[in-house]
């Protein structure tokens, strides 16, 4: 019989002889099959077949697939799995919601909270017409005035903005560049970390109102200049001059109503080269500002060909820049500008200059001497060489460059040795400042530099997966170099013999009596007049205006100081020795896991491919 032709029950599917059956026999015939189909136990499917929703009975399991389970127990464990579900929602809510208390961010380290201070110090200096945001309540706009008055030339009438350089109104394009440079190195390394303690955006702010002004000292659309602005201001006031000006006078910025000449130079390589170092690293900075970082560069390479092409010290003469700013050659800025400018262009023909033996030569790459190895506005030879060593250990440009390289890169190594205690090189406080201006006043913007080259070659030295390096025969690890930059900091900070910290606004002991005009005088609506700003000069109170975040000149060779208003060596901030605080600040705060940008100094640099040295000579019997 077909599959079709059997009822899935067991009986027959048709009912014989339909047609001719009688309604009774048809009735007595349906009944037969209903008794016969209810007499046989039906499973389960078929009682559902039959029976309506209301009848049904409630299973007592539950099959899964590929496995039966009571019903009672599934329904546990569904309900509990719920349940379990639930309560873990309703607990990460409460721990969502509720304030924490145990596993919050450590708090800042004391080289991030003196940073926030230092950088303070830049607000606090700033010329010309402030922005909004500038957070010092007794600055406002000043030397609105700067280089429209003087007998300047054709192409520079406009010199309003940029920097004070220390306690007076004096603008010196000289240092100010080197403070600009240092500040945009350590922008260019330690990105990450200014990001961290969220001051990028004002550092980098604090960059751009330096070579904002900077552009303005010269004709920044040539290609070939021939003067640079290198003052505004004047400050000589020997053989008893009594002409007003900002020496003479102690007088609030925005309360100046005498004349301020605008100096100028035409030849002047070290100036010119230094403020091409500022603009080259700054366009770094601003490399994703396409069109300023154009304008940098094209300005930087303009100043750098007027350094090189009309040579000269700027402070040769009787200029007021050799009285306050001296600087004694323009070999160092040749070799620093030069690095500064490959980096920014990645045009080799700035490292072939830098890496000239002759100009590292004439610059004293090779001799040593008392102040080899210091890092100053006036010397930025240890700078170069620890920049172009950075070169070599992660570039390896080869030939024709690798000789003077290795030749930095083991000079480098040299500087770092002198800073060690084990070395003689520089004599040591009792409370363990390094003298590295053997004594004489205003040690401290040489030993943040300092401070800044060991903390940045250590991290160099660790991005290149090296544990340390060689002082002789002696190996010392990165560790060494990290805690010289730490101790010299923490003493700057309040761990020294007075327990003094030297950067005003950090702890609760600091100098209260800075030398600085505008911090000495209250913003009371009152204009004292040339002398008669005097009174506040020579006054015994502390100044009325806390100058947040300056660090002063420093204690002397006995870890004595003088907090005396008038004594300008122990109690006077400058713009380069802030910038070198800065660096060194960056360099030691947050998180040490947070290493150096690799890349970034190398973003306009191309690949390099070293060229094969020429072949021995042949060789004659």
């Amino acid at each position: 019989m077909s599959m079709y032709g059997r009822d899935p029950w067991g009986g027959p599917l048709e009912i014989n002889a339909t047609d001719s059956a009688t309604e009774e026999e048809r009735s007595r015939n349906l009944q037969e099959l209903d008794r016969a189909a209810l007499s046989r136990p039906l499973d389960e499917t078929q009682q559902s077949w039959l029976l309506g929703p209301g009848e049904q009975k409630k299973k007592k399991y539950v099959d899964l697939g590929c496995i039966i389970v009571s019903r009672k127990i599934f329904v546990w464990t569904l309900g509990t799995v719920v349940f379990a579900a639930f309560l873990a929602g309703f607990i990460a809510l409460i721990v969502n919601t509720i304030p924490r208390h145990h596993h919050k961010h450590p708090p800042p380290d004391n080289y991030t909270l003196a940073l926030h201070k230092a950088l303070m110090f830049f607000n606090a200096q700033r010329s010309g017409k402030l922005p909004k945001h500038n957070n010092v309540s007794w600055r406002g706009n000043s030397a609105m005035q700067d280089g429209k008055s003087s007998a300047t030339s054709s192409a520079i009438k406009d010199l309003v903005g940029g920097y004070y350089d220390a306690g007076d109104a004096i603008k010196f394009n000289f240092p100010a560049s080197f403070a600009v440079t240092m500040l945009s190195w350590s922008v260019i390394e330690y990105s990450a970390k200014y990001q961290a303690a969220g001051e990028l955006d004002h550092v980098k702010d604090l960059i751009k109102w330096g070579t904002d002004y900077f552009l303005k000292c010269f004709n920044n659309t040539a290609d070939t200049i021939n003067t640079l602005a290198a003052q505004v201001g004047a400050g000589d006031t020997s053989g008893g001059s009594t002409s007003p000006n900002d020496h003479y006078c102690w007088m609030r910025p925005e309360d100046i109503d005498y004349d301020r000449p605008s100096t100028e130079c035409h030849s002047c390589s070290d100036l010119a080269a230094e403020m091409a170092a500022a603009l080259a690293s700054a366009s770094i900075v601003f490399k994703d500002n396409k069109a300023y970082s154009k304008k940098l560069v094209h300005g930087a390479t303009t100043l750098f060909k007027f350094a090189r092409d009309q040579r000269g010290r700027y402070s040769g003469g009787n200029s007021e820049a050799s009285i306050f700013y001296n600087s004694t050659s323009y070999w160092d800025e040749f070799v620093w500008g030069g690095a500064w400018m490959y980096f920014a262009t990645g045009n080799s023909s700035y490292l072939k200059l830098a890496t000239a033996p002759g100009l590292a030569k004439h610059a004293g790459a090779f001799w040593g001497g008392p102040d080899y190895g210091v890092l100053s506005w006036d010397n930025k030879l240890a700078g170069a060489q620890v920049l172009l060593s950075r070169l070599r250990l992660f570039l390896s440009p080869g030939y024709p460059y690798e000789e003077i390289l290795r030749t930095f890169h083991n000079q480098t190594s040299i500087i770092m040795c002198s800073y060690l205690p084990v070395f003689t090189s520089f004599n040591r406080t009792k409370g363990g400042l390094i003298q590295l201006n053997h004594g004489r006043p205003q040690p401290l913007q040489y030993v943040v530099n300092a401070a800044f080259l060991a903390a940045l070659y250590s991290d160099y030295l660790e991005a290149a997966d090296t544990p340390g390096w060689y002082c002789g025969p002696n190996f010392f690890s990165t560790d060494v170099l990290r805690n010289f930059a730490k101790t010299q900091i923490d003493y700057i900070l309040g761990n020294n013999p007075r327990k003094m910290s030297y950067i005003v606004g950090f702890g609760n002991h600091y100098p209260k009596h800075v030398h600085h005009r505008g911090a000495s005088i209250p913003k009371n609506k009152i204009k004292y007049s040339c002398k008669g700003g005097w009174k506040w000069r020579d006054s015994s109170k502390p100044n009325p205006n806390t100058i947040v975040g300056a660090m002063v000149a420093g204690p002397d060779k006995h870890d004595g100081f003088h907090d005396v208003r008038t004594n300008y060596n122990y109690t006077e901030p400058t713009l380069a020795g802030n910038a070198g605080l800065v660096a060194a600040l960056v360099a030691l705060s947050g998180d040490k896991s947070t290493s150096i940008d690799k890349n970034t100094l190398f973003s306009a640099v191309p690949p390099m491919f070293p060229t094969p040295p020429p072949p021995p000579a042949p060789w004659k019997p």
